[in-house]
């Protein structure tokens, strides 16, 4: 089929430092993408608490205000249409030996995913956890989130095995995947 052959281009879009502004937007964009992935079988109970508790405005305001974390967004036309957020020191007993830090979200707007925004999110997070010490970069993706899997492999993670995300007593497998960064 031609058209699955055909790649979206990459729109013209700024990379920057999240600011105290745009946790609103980061709300509601995080919220939007976590029910898109997650919410496959419609919306429950538990996912609704989960997506209002985890990705409130109050929680990306302090975040971005926070020494340990760092927030990238991309923005086109003055509009979100995707984050990346690093947790800096961040340990997990499954990720290779080094200084670790997390790449807690990877977030892309559904329109824009194809268009190189997570791969050029991506490439700023892992530069953003070395400049701030770390030599290896972690993340956890959900185990049928098939897409996750295939791009970080395509990025050059590797699976270094099975680790639950657990919210309302849920347990949910994920896998951890990790890479050796380099600051430039």
């Amino acid at each position: 089929m031609l058209t699955a052959a055909i790649r979206k281009p990459t729109p013209s879009m700024e990379l920057r430092a999240a600011t105290p502004d745009d946790a609103l937007c980061l709300s509601a964009l995080a919220m939007q993408v976590f029910l898109d992935t997650y919410a496959t079988d419609g919306i429950r109970p538990a996912l609704a608490r989960e997506a209002l508790y985890s990705f409130s405005e109050t929680v990306f305001r302090d975040a971005i205000v926070s020494s340990s974390n760092r927030l990238i967004v991309a923005e086109h036309k003055e509009h979100l249409i995707g984050f990346a957020q690093i947790a800096v020191s961040a340990t997990h007993e499954l990720a290779p030996l080094g200084t670790q830090a997390a790449l807690l979200r990877l977030y892309v707007q559904e329109p824009f995913t194809g268009a190189k925004v997570g791969t050029q999110l991506l490439a700023c997070a892992e530069r953003s956890a070395a400049l701030a010490g770390a030599s290896v970069l972690w993340l956890t993706h959900w185990v049928y989130n098939h897409r996750a899997s295939a791009f970080y492999k395509r990025h050059g993670y590797q699976d270094f095995g099975s680790t639950p995300f657990v919210f309302e007593g849920e347990s949910h497998e994920s896998r951890l995947v990790a890479k050796y960064v380099y600051a430039d």
